[in-house]
């Protein structure tokens, strides 16, 4: 049996848990936060642990737009300081959330969360509710 991963939680991470919970509170889901830390705390976080590959590689796909192409980069910069394994970082969909991390020897980092419609736009707030 493979050894167990310890999961470290970045400042980022934190952040990202931090700003999940305001876009949830604002949604009136409160709620809904308890429920994702529950299932951080309970599953999510055991499972990585014990099966850090159980992610998708992150960078598997191809980007579609310049944009993505520059982020890409931009991000597999940074990643290089940390580790030379292109597909070490990986991505986790949990129901409404996307969550990034890294197995880096024995430890896994949790880089990143957002909720899915964080990364939606709020048109109502741009222009005001025109109905």
């Amino acid at each position: 049996m493979a050894k167990q991963l310890t999961v470290q939680i970045t400042e980022n991470f934190e952040q990202n848990l931090h700003e999940v919970e305001l876009f949830l509170v604002d949604a009136n889901a409160a709620h809904a936060y308890d429920a994702l830390l529950d299932e951080l705390l309970g599953t999510v976080i055991p499972n990585l642990e014990r099966f850090p590959e159980m992610g998708r590689s992150f960078f598997s796909r191809s980007p579609v737009s310049v944009e993505t192409t520059n982020a890409q980069e931009g991000l597999w910069a940074k990643l290089q300081r940390l580790t030379a394994d292109r597909a070490a970082l990986r991505e986790y969909i949990l129901d409404d959330y996307l969550l990034l991390y890294v197995p880096i020897g024995s430890t896994l980092y949790l880089l990143a969360i957002k909720h899915h419609r964080q990364l939606s736009f709020d048109f109502n707030a741009q222009w005001g509710n025109t109905n």
